[in-house]
């Protein structure tokens, strides 16, 4: 069975990921779901000096101290830029790369680099916060009882996070990698860059589910069966 270590979404936490965490573990697997620096219930750190380097640091020390190995590891939206960046960093720990609607950068590139030319994400607050983020709104198909739960527990984040450029230190190192594209979309969705490119490349195994972009908050049961699919 495999080890999952999941590099959660922006303004999320290790707590989206509560409803999938006892159905891996159901079917055999461990599951780990660290919460970057900033977020969640680490909000308390965050600060204007937290970036994308911050975020994968946090990771590398869950695996440097739980002795992860054979790693399934998993980057939903902005975690796919924290998983990029950690597999680069220790890729002899990593079994394979999971993208779930995720950014996919290469060297060099931002979150913001990656998106649609526009103006910089809203400020979370006055002139004294314009280094948080505010949260963008949660898909439309996301249940009341979901908003009730999510809405408190999402935080603004660092736009240091979205707009520090990754740093491939092993850009040729090539691992087992799939991408998984959440088809509940409007033409214009930012991840459609990535499922246009993956679907037919020989070096991905690409997948498809029917949800909307956070499948561990809205269709958990559906994504859990595809994750236990792509490690088996």
């Amino acid at each position: 069975m495999a080890t999952f270590l999941i590099c959660h979404g922006a303004w999320s936490a290790g707590w989206a990921w509560r409803k999938v965490r006892p159905l891996l573990r159901a079917a055999g697997h461990e599951v780990f779901t660290p919460t970057y620096t900033g977020l969640g219930e680490r909000a308390h750190h965050a600060s204007p000096a937290v970036d994308l380097e911050t975020h994968i640091r946090d990771v590398l020390g869950v695996i440097e101290f739980e002795g992860l190995t054979d790693i399934a590891l998993l980057g939903h939206s902005y975690g796919g830029m924290v998983a990029t960046g950690v597999a680069d960093r220790v890729p002899e720990r990593v079994k394979q790369l999971i993208y779930l609607d995720a950014f996919v950068p290469g060297n060099g590139q931002s979150l913001l680099d990656l998106r649609p030319p526009g103006p910089r994400p809203a400020a979370a607050g006055g002139a004294s916060e314009d280094w948080l983020v505010a949260p963008n709104p949660p898909p439309p198909d996301t249940s009341a009882a979901d908003l009730a739960w999510i809405t408190p527990l999402r935080r603004p984040q660092p736009v240091k996070t979205f707009a520090q450029p990754l740093q491939l230190r092993h850009p040729d190192v090539k691992l087992p990698r799939s991408y998984i594209y959440c088809t509940r979309k409007t033409p214009d969705d930012v991840f459609l860059q990535f499922s246009s490119r993956f679907k037919s490349d020989p070096d991905w195994r690409y997948h498809e589910i029917d949800a909307s972009h956070s499948p561990n908050v809205t269709a958990p049961e559906a994504l859990v069966r595809l994750l236990d699919e792509i490690v088996r």
